[in-house]
């Protein structure tokens, strides 16, 4: 494995601490800053709405720098902005802390995705991105307990100063560990400046591709965000088990993500469109049992594998389809948050009906399945059905759309 490759999924995972730690911190923000436990939860709605903004803005706007130096700059984004929240006076600026930390969020994968699959041979670049992931999705399984480890034995501003500490690590790492012309021997066939970057969303495949991942990912995040209620409401759970159950739901996470990687780089489209079939299928089997405790298990399980088992071939298909615009990999993060919060409001709309608390989890499926019918359409015009095409995207020519 390219240490370059290391470096990256230590930024990728100090990046999922941060944005997952606060949820078991949130009482003890709250009651530091005399604040509301609503106002303290835009810390997180903050965090989600400045990712997707900062994807789109800081790719576009970096577009002709070297992708190494824009890594750089990332990360040294991603210290300060942790920095502030550590060494917070009030809210306001523990507010402004997250929302610099998550201005590189998205452009970080974007971009960093595109620099992963430059450090291996083509045919392995969904597993180099799906390694680049795993820092994230360890971060996932870990972030919530670690937060409230942390906070708990020394207080919030410990969690925050240990996520600078990592950021700190991740960018020494990429500055000695990621090739200095990383991903920039295709930029000449790629599009470069804003303009040529926007270019890209003209085609009907990044359109596909990315509506794709916002249903995919409001699928699985409209039921992850009430699973909480879903085992101790409907499983017959402890709220003591709830910690436990998420962590098999990450596991789940770090496993589809490695195994999707490498079953996209077999037959992309394929597996992205049984990926999400599966994500379907567990959803709703998922609402179904939910009052088994022991099929809740196994699916929640499962609906990790599935829920993530797309990221990877999502991403280098985006990016494929656009011609190697590495604002459209931004994209891609931008359109994950936006259908996070999607699903999560139809989810929670579902709720308030009175529909119970199972009822996320076939609205997730219902959601699930129009990624299937998204999916399908973009896969019978795909780039990768065609050999010259993959010919061409491996010496890294624009795909035809």
């Amino acid at each position: 494995m390219p240490s370059g490759l290391v470096a990256l999924a230590l930024g990728g995972f100090g990046i999922g601490l941060t944005e997952f730690l606060i949820a078991g911190l949130l009482p003890q923000v709250a009651s530091s800053f005399s604040v509301s436990e609503a106002a303290a939860g835009w810390l997180i709605s903050g965090y989600a709405l400045s990712v997707a903004v900062g994807a789109i803005a800081l790719t576009a706007a970096t577009a002709r720098l070297p992708r190494k130096t824009i890594l750089v700059g990332l990360m040294a984004l991603f210290v300060v902005g942790n920095l502030l929240s550590a060494v917070a006076p009030n809210y306001q600026v523990m507010m402004l802390g997250r929302i610099v930390a998550a201005l590189c969020h998205g452009s970080f994968f974007g971009i960093g995705s595109l620099v992963a699959r430059a450090l291996v041979a083509p045919e392995r670049a969904s597993r180099a991105v799906a390694i680049m992931f795993a820092g994230l999705t360890l971060a996932n399984v870990l972030g919530v307990p670690f937060g409230a480890l942390v906070g708990e034995r020394w207080g919030w501003r410990a969690a925050f100063w240990a996520v600078t500490g990592i950021g700190v690590l991740a960018l020494a790492g990429i500055v000695a560990l990621v090739p200095a012309r990383a991903g920039e021997t295709r930029r000449a066939a790629e599009p470069s400046g804003p303009r040529d970057q926007f270019r890209a969303f003209r085609s009907w495949q990044v359109w596909l591709t990315l509506t794709a991942t916002a249903l995919g990912y409001g699928a699985m995040f409209g039921a992850f965000s009430y699973l909480a209620y879903t085992f101790t409401e409907v499983s017959g759970f402890s709220s003591g088990d709830v910690a436990w159950l998420l962590m098999v739901y990450g596991v789940g996470l770090v496993a589809g993500n490695l195994v999707g990687g490498r079953a996209a780089d077999r037959d992309r489209d394929r597996a992205l469109v049984l990926a999400l079939l599966g994500l379907t299928v567990t959803l709703e089997l998922f609402g179904l049992l939910a009052a088994s405790p022991v099929a809740s298990v196994v699916l929640v399980f499962l609906l990790g594998v599935f829920g993530f088992a797309s990221v990877p071939g999502m991403i280098t298909r985006v990016t494929d389809v656009a011609g190697g615009a590495a604002l459209a990999a931004s994209a891609n993060v931008s359109a994950s948050n936006v259908g996070n919060a999607l699903g999560a409001w139809l989810g929670g709309l579902a709720i308030s009906a009175g529909l119970g608390y199972a009822a996320p989890l076939h609205v997730g499926a219902g959601i699930a399945l129009a990624s299937v019918a998204v999916m399908v359409v973009a896969a019978r015009r795909s780039p990768d059905r065609a050999p010259e095409a993959r010919k061409d995207q491996e010496r890294g020519a624009p795909v035809a759309s």
